[in-house]
């Protein structure tokens, strides 16, 4: 809550919160520093640790593992922020193109997810009919389990794509659907691993939920 941060905390978190959308990154511990204005690493070591322990920020070793959780946005007041990590397709299965030091903004009914959110831009047409097109900017969010009908981020074989994984009790049981006639459908196998669910896609500059 808002009444448990000081406001020493809370212009540390406004910091890394602007430094992130600005630079596409994550402060250093010396970038922080620098700009709150105090002496030595450990005192924002410390200020760090105590956002931790609130559930504002979770953080690996390193200034730049920084991630803010739903909380801190919400203490912040301010949109949510969601990493730009790559290119995926959707077409046939091929590896993820990595971009670095791109984030963006998502809505504020986002911020309030518990798991990792990040954002893939779509390459190919295999998702039409889902309002998934060539060039869109989609939200994934990691999970661990699916039900038949979500639109998911798949692994096959190492190669990442966007499809509807589909379960049914008649063949081919399980399998990866393409909205779009001219595709085939991916069928399961044990290479095959589901990283996440596509939960909304970015059109005319606002977030859309996808079915």
């Amino acid at each position: 809550m808002e009444n448990q941060i000081t406001s020493r905390q809370k212009q540390l978190l406004e910091i890394i919160y602007d430094f992130m959308r600005n630079a596409g990154y994550p402060p250093s511990f010396e970038e922080m520093r620098d700009i709150i204005g105090v002496a030595s690493n450990q005192s924002i070591i410390d200020l760090l640790d105590k956002l931790k322990k609130r559930n504002l920020i979770k953080k690996n070793e390193g200034a730049r593992s920084i991630a803010i959780q739903p909380l801190g946005y919400k203490i912040l007041g301010r949109p949510a922020l969601a990493p730009v990590l790559g290119v995926t397709t959707a077409g046939a299965p091929a590896e993820m193109i990595e971009i670095t030091g791109e984030w963006s903004q998502v809505s504020a009914d986002v911020a309030r997810l518990d798991s990792e959110i990040f954002i893939l831009r779509v390459k190919g047409d295999s998702m039409i009919n889902a309002g998934i097109d060539d060039g869109d900017m989609i939200l994934v969010q990691t999970k661990k389990e699916f039900v038949s009908g979500n639109i998911v981020l798949a692994d096959c074989d190492g190669e990442s794509t966007i499809k509807r994984f589909v379960s049914e009790d008649k063949p081919p049981y399980v399998y990866l659907k393409p909205e779009n006639p001219v595709y085939n459908k991916i069928l399961f196998t044990d290479t095959v691993r589901l990283k996440g669910k596509v939960i909304s896609v970015l059109k005319n500059g606002q977030w859309k939920y996808v079915k």
